[in-house]
């Protein structure tokens, strides 16, 4: 049991089982901890390419959104099955980063950056425009949660705020697990040894482009799970899904939480900025702006993120 305990995950997922009950505090509710929960998974999966591979993505709201719309015109054209739906929102943006992938993986640096916020500006343009399809400027709405059918067992109602957070806090301790188990593993080795130095990780033996196509595919895939479950939280997607400002929002959640130097920092992250973003927002408009000098304010005071200043409390006790 003390074993048990010891483990973060176990603690990670008791805070959240009351953390419904926690944001009534500070004028918050229920649907804002799933929004929380849902903005975790994104950067944890933003964050598998930033701080374990060492790319940098200014691009990674394509996939979030191409999650959404894969999820909504699944609803739309062939079942309302939930299971298929989120399947078919990972499939349909790995695939789209697994092409882009192999475009850009070979590139390094500012480059590899300005090629990935490139390809999400096309992808953007493609929604915004593809009125038939996408819905253009105004997207698709009037969706609907699916209730959650497991085998012998009834079908669950997700339309109640507190199921689907359950719902959303069972997917989310899953891919947290998995994004875990992956960057603890040998393959996740590789992606460090990658991140600290490519050209020495090549003299090893390792092809590195692959590993870098493997990494950036898989952190899609999560980012497109991340957009389908947005998409049963909002009943309905938007362009501005994919548009450049949600991938800027990503990187300052995971930056601003310490994503760099801690797993869990894009956790908090992603926490601080939904719930700044409700409460600034509650008052005005130009809550990204005050957002923005907040997150100016954190990284010139602690360069690492939040979570950096525990590692840096800690090395000078050390």
């Amino acid at each position: 049991m003390r074993r048990f305990l010891k483990l973060p995950f176990v603690w990670m997922f008791l805070f959240f089982l009351v953390l419904p009950y926690l944001l009534p505090l500070i004028k918050g509710y229920t649907a804002l901890a799933s929004e929380i929960l849902i903005y975790a998974m994104f950067a944890l999966g933003f964050n598998l390419l930033l701080s374990y591979t060492g790319l940098a993505s200014f691009g990674h709201a394509a996939f979030f959104g191409i999650g959404a719309y894969a999820m909504a015109l699944t609803q739309l054209k062939l079942s309302d099955d939930l299971w298929l739906g989120l399947l078919m929102g990972m499939v349909a943006a790995g695939f789209f980063a697994g092409i882009v992938g192999a475009i850009i993986c070979r590139k390094r640096g500012i480059y590899f950056s300005l090629l990935t916020l490139a390809f999400s500006q096309m992808f953007f343009f493609i929604a915004f425009r593809w009125d038939e399809v996408t819905g253009g400027e105004t997207g698709l709405t009037g969706l609907r949660r699916p209730p959650l059918r497991l085998p012998g067992l009834p079908a669950v109602s997700l339309t109640e705020p507190m199921a689907f957070y359950l719902f959303a806090l069972a997917v989310f301790m899953v891919v947290m697990i998995l994004i875990w188990r992956l960057v603890h593993s040998p393959f996740g080795s590789v992606l460090q040894s990658i991140k600290q130095n490519e050209v020495r990780a090549k003299y090893l033996g390792y092809n590195t482009v692959f590993y870098k196509w493997v990494s950036f595919t898989i952190s899609g895939i999560i980012s497109g799970l991340a957009g389908a479950m947005f998409l049963l939280q909002q009943d309905a997607v938007f362009p501005t899904y994919l548009n450049w400002t949600e991938s800027g929002n990503v990187v300052m959640v995971t930056i601003m939480g310490g994503g760099v130097v801690n797993f869990f920092g894009p956790i908090l992250g992603a926490g601080i900025f939904v719930i700044l973003q409700n409460a600034i927002g509650a008052y005005t408009e130009h809550w990204l702006l005050i957002l923005g000098l907040i997150f100016i304010a954190i990284i010139m005071v602690i360069p690492e993120g939040i979570l950096g200043l525990f590692k840096r409390t800690k090395t000078v006790q050390q």
